[in-house]
Formats: structure tokens, C-alpha cells, sequence
């Protein structure tokens, strides 16, 4: 199999990222009527966009429903930026409940987590070696973080196990660039004057322009990163977000995009009701700040963000917070364009296909 996949006949419920929030994805499948095994009275079938995993209380969990929803044929899915770093064999923060290098520094905005065995790890990536990074079909597409085109074709071919071999080798070459050009001497020079690195948050490092130069080659030169991560460039600030200072821009790539068929993501943390993104650690731009939380949004307005922010839910835990009221899980209901809350409210979506002339 590809890693560009069919999208399943019929009606759908795309998931957002669910990010280790079994709970709420149990409630979010009872009030889309979904019985145990993944049946439904109508016969849909769930999509879930990526990022399954990290930041909430129980990952494992998620994985194994998802695993055996799939495999009976109830639901589909493709890889998140999250899945793609178990793959690798890459810690990033929240991802303590997997690997033991990040357990204590995860404590103390993630803790307690379901921790898996290592027979249950390796059942794990197993199943996300097994994920396509796109799907597809004549009135939709589904992918994690941008569906550019000329990417999309990149890969479309590509079988899914090659998946790692070949994100790698397109990372060798961002190093291989700066390994043969001035840009590892500067990125070393920086590191030479900001020894203390991008995890704390209490020492806020000067703009480190040879860095974020890296940055943008690794996430340019990727067709994988881009699909499943996004579209960046060099910011112009210092600014923490993720569990590290950054130094490049997320783009809002769909303001770009020229096709007709419509595109389902996650990833960018879109918000029903207004919160502060600095207590979340997400100090970067929020691309929906000039966008209704209900409306399709891009060039077409045939784009729409699926997810609803449920990986801050860990926040309002901390905090003794209302956990569903800021942080929610939703499915976007196709072909009725209906989001659908963990919370059993639902809305409609607004301004689809508002403008005309599209490719």
C-alpha cells in the first residue's frame, strides 16, 4: 500500500487530534453513535486525522481502539507529526507516557499517564508503521497538517514501510547542507553563545537566525515533514511553543491552495471559545485569530481544521477547570459538514465553498 490511500465510500466522521484522550474520545463515538466495535446504524466510518497520542492521560489506550477499529474495517486514519515521532524514535514533550527519557520532565504538566509495556510499545509502532500520510477521494481529502500538491505526488507511490527510511533521508540532507556550507559553523558559533539550549522556558534565547535556517531546510526539503507538520519560514521573533523556543512561523498554507476538492486537517489547536495560548505554551501566531471557529477557511474556503484543541485539556486538569468547556474533541461529519463535540453538543460549519472560480 501507498502512503497517499482511498478514503472509504459513504458518510464519514473525521476526528481530530485526539492526543491521548481516551475518555472524551469514548463519549465523542457514543454521541456520533457508534456502537462498541465501530458500527454504526448508517453505515459510517471514522477518519482519524493523527496525532493520537501525547500530552493526555491515556495514549495506549487510544492506540488500541483505534488499532482494532481499523482493523475491522470501521475506520481509517494517517499519520500526525506525534505518530511520526514514535516512528523515529524522536522524545518530544508530552511523549513521556512512551519514552522513558522524557517521564520526569513530563510530570509536571502531563502527569499521571498510562505507561505501556514494552510488548505494547512495540505493538505500537507497529500499527502507526502502518499508516498512509494522506487519503483521498473524488469529494474530499484527508491529511495531518497541509496538502500541497506537488508534495502529495512526491510520495503518493511510495510504500508505507519506506515511510522512515525515507523521512530520514530527507532529513540527511538539511544536515548534509549544513555539514558542506558555512551554516554549521554559525549554528555552532550559537550554540557557543546560548549554551543552555531551547527547553527552558525561564531563559529566553536572542533570535537564532543559523538555526531557524536549519529549521526551514529540514521542514522544506521533507515532503513528509510538510504534510505532516505543515508549511513554515523564518520568523522574526523568539518565541516559546511545544516545549522549546522557536524560531520559524507555522503558514497558513490553505490561503494558497487552488483546487476544488475540499481538505480536512488537524494540528493547527483551533479554539471554540477564546483562551490564553500563553498558558498552554503555544506563544506562536494562531492562524485562526481572524477566522470564526465554525467557518471553512483557505483561498475556496474548501479547507477546515478538525481539531479543537483536546491536547490543552492536561491545562484545565492542572487547573481544576471545566475539562470539555475550552478543550474539546470534534468530528467533522461528511458530507453533512456538521461538527459533532465530545461534550454531545453539535454545530454547523459556516461559509463553505463561499467564493467561486476554483481550479
Amino acid at each position: 500500500m501507498g502512503l497517499v490511500q482511498t478514503l472509504p465510500d459513504g458518510p464519514l466522521d473525521i476526528v481530530g487530534d485526539i492526543h491521548g484522550e481516551f475518555e472524551a474520545l469514548c463519549a465523542l463515538l457514543e454521541h456520533l453513535g457508534y456502537d462498541e466495535n465501530g458500527q454504526h446504524a448508517q453505515g459510517r466510518t471514522l477518519v482519524f486525522v493523527g496525532d493520537l497520542c501525547d500530552r493526555g492521560p491515556d495514549s495506549p489506550a487510544v492506540f488500541s481502539l483505534a488499532e482494532r477499529l481499523i482493523h475491522a474495517g470501521r475506520a481509517v486514519a494517517v499519520l500526525g507529526n506525534h505518530e511520526v515521532n514514535l516512528l523515529r524514535q524522536d522524545p518530544k514533550e508530552g511523549a513521556g507516557w512512551f519514552f522513558d527519557e522524557r517521564v520526569d520532565r513530563d510530570q509536571s504538566k502531563y502527569a499521571p499517564f498510562a505507561r505501556p509495556t514494552e510488548s505494547e510499545r512495540e505493538r505500537i509502532v507497529a500499527f502507526v508503521s502502518t499508516l498512509p500520510v494522506a487519503l483521498e477521494r473524488s469529494d474530499l481529502r484527508v491529511v495531518h497538517a497541509a496538502w500541497l500538491q506537488q508534495h502529495i505526488d512526491a510520495v503518493r507511490d511510495m510504500p508505507v514501510e519506506a515511510f522512515r527510511q525515507t523521512y530520514d533521508a530527507w532529513e540527511q540532507l538539511a544536515t548534509d547542507i549544513a555539514s558542506n556550507t558555512d551554516l554549521g559553523e554559525r549554528m555552532q558559533a550559537e550554540v557557543e553563545d546560548w549554551p543552555w539550549g531551547v527547553e527552558d522556558r525561564e531563559r529566553r534565547p536572542p533570535f537564532l537566525h543559523a538555526r531557524a535556517e536549519h529549521e526551514v531546510n529540514k521542514q522544506t526539503l521533507n515532503p513528509l515533514k510538510v504534510l505532516t507538520c505543515g508549511v513554515e519560514r523564518t520568523g522574526k521573533q523568539t518565541f516559546y511553543a511545544g516545549g522549546k523556543w522557536r524560531f520559524v512561523d507555522r503558514m497558513a498554507w490553505w490561503d494558497e491552495y487552488d483546487q476544488a476538492i475540499p481538505v480536512v486537517v488537524g494540528h493547527y489547536w483551533r479554539q471554540l471559545n477564546p483562551v490564553d495560548r500563553t498558558n498552554l505554551g503555544k506563544e506562536n501566531t494562531d492562524l485562526f485569530e481572524d477566522i470564526s471557529p465554525l467557518h471553512w477557511h483557505g483561498k475556496h474556503h474548501n479547507v477546515f481544521c478538525a481539531d479543537f484543541s483536546v491536547g490543552g485539556r492536561w491545562a484545565a486538569r492542572k487547573s481544576g477547570g471545566v475539562l470539555h468547556h475550552d478543550f474539546k474533541l470534534a468530528a467533522l461529519r461528511w458530507p453533512e459538514r456538521v461538527l459533532q463535540f465530545d461534550d454531545g453538543s453539535s454545530k454547523t460549519t459556516e461559509g463553505f465553498q463561499a467564493s467561486a472560480g476554483v481550479a
